[in-house]
């Protein structure tokens, strides 16, 4: 049985944590694509980046639901039954700044970053 953000007893969200993943940030990182912890607000990185900050912040608090925090993509995801759920209106904004690069930030994405992300499966 698939697991609704309202049916968990979220009816709405915090604003998010900011535009970057948090601890990539803090860390002097980069990130492949960013998640926002609907419970909370928390940006972290996605499963596919190495820090996997999305991830690790549910581990750490039980936030169970993240949405994508990508521009164009609108998506739930239930960490505890591992797959897309429904989701709940959050407060703006629905993704990181649209000048801002995917991976990110721009300044720190290494030039064979394709390959670190390939290698890290």
């Amino acid at each position: 049985m698939v697991a609704h953000v309202q049916d968990a007893g979220v009816t709405d969200g915090p604003a998010p944590s900011g535009s970057v993943c948090v601890e990539c940030e803090a860390a002097g990182g980069w990130w492949f694509r960013l998640r926002r912890c609907v419970e909370c607000g928390h940006v972290g990185c996605c499963d596919s980046s190495l820090g996997q900050h999305a991830r690790r912040h549910f581990e750490q608090t039980g936030h169970r639901f993240i949405r994508s925090f990508e521009p164009e993509e609108e998506w739930f995801w239930d960490f505890v039954d591992d797959e897309n759920t429904k989701g709940i209106v959050l407060p703006p904004p629905q993704h990181h700044p649209l000048d801002q690069s995917t991976p990110g930030p721009a300044d720190r994405v290494p030039a064979d970053w394709q390959y670190r992300l390939q290698r890290r499966r």
